[in-house]
């Protein structure tokens, strides 16, 4: 059966400044839907653009919509989390020609509870390969590659970072899809995942809810992510932390003033003098 004409299941890759995004993460390698170019689509978009939250903190809402995305991300050099990530790069693999679906994961680190299916992330196909891709741009601490979604023992590395993946069963003895990942509390269950589609649609519900809801973490306090081969640089709250492969961190905690400073130099987030004021001052510490 051939995917429904209508836009809605569609990425709106027509609509993307190919040019200024390839730009925006330093890529000028070949422009075909191979699986080289997606290796390397992959690790560029996830070094350059960094995970952040600061507009719901702000107490402002975050459109989805590709012209806004390219505005923000790519335009102003922003950064973004997983939906505002997934939908820029959706468009470009769309745009390039891979075969691109939308797939939701329920956020765990371990907790052992059920999560919303609050975070996205792609299923991707190339055309000089059968396999099956799995794209995650949006999470924050990685990984710098696709990961082929297929059972296998142990673990596996993705640069200097290792990772496993499960293939247990869900509801109704569906596949049930479970990254762990091994970082400075050692080895957790990062998220869950199975391969039901989703859309652009779909992830608009779920932005909602992590951009304007009091039980988000998202609108609680800024977190800010800089993920790069060798280290992982993390803003939760007035919590700077450093992380690298091999488990090892060191955590400082700032004073509110330091945010702009931080924001800037650590994670290349320039924000405007009115939300740095407003940053500074951590309205959000009595939220």
């Amino acid at each position: 059966m051939s995917k429904p004409a209508d836009a809605a299941y569609h990425w709106n890759g027509a609509e993307l400044d190919l040019d200024a995004y390839l730009d925006r993460i330093g890529f000028d390698g070949e422009r075909a839907p191979t699986l080289a170019t997606l290796r390397e689509l992959v690790r560029l978009h996830t070094t350059a653009i960094p995970f952040e939250n600061l507009e719901p903190v702000l107490g402002r809402p975050i459109p989805l919509d590709l012209a806004t995305l390219q505005d923000k991300l790519v335009r102003r050099r922003r950064g973004g989390y997983c939906y505002e990530n997934v939908g820029l790069f959706a468009a470009a693999l769309e745009r390039l020609g891979f075969g691109v679906t939308g797939l939701s994961g329920r956020v765990t680190m371990g907790s052992g509870g059920l999560r919303p299916a609050t975070h996205a992330l792609l299923r991707v196909t190339t055309a000089d390969d059968d396999r099956v891709w799995i794209c995650d741009v949006g999470f924050g601490s990685g990984p710098l590659e696709p990961f082929e979604l297929v059972e296998r023992p142990g673990e596996f590395a993705l640069g200097q970072w290792r990772f496993r993946l499960e293939r247990t069963v869900g509801e109704l003895d569906t596949d049930l899809w479970v990254l762990h990942q091994f970082g400075r509390d050692g080895w957790i269950d990062r998220y869950t995942f199975t391969t039901t589609p989703q859309y652009r649609i779909d992830f608009e519900v779920g932005n909602h809810f992590v951009s304007t809801s009091a039980r988000s973490p998202f609108t609680a306090r800024p977190f800010v992510q800089r993920f790069l081969p060798d280290v992982h640089h993390v803003l939760d709250g007035l919590n700077l932390v450093t992380e690298r492969p091999d488990g090892s961190s060191e955590t400082r905690e700032l004073e509110p003033g330091e945010l702009p400073k931080i924001l800037e130099e650590v994670f290349d987030i320039e924000v405007d003098p009115a939300d740095a004021a407003e940053l500074s001052t951590a309205p959000w510490l009595d939220r």
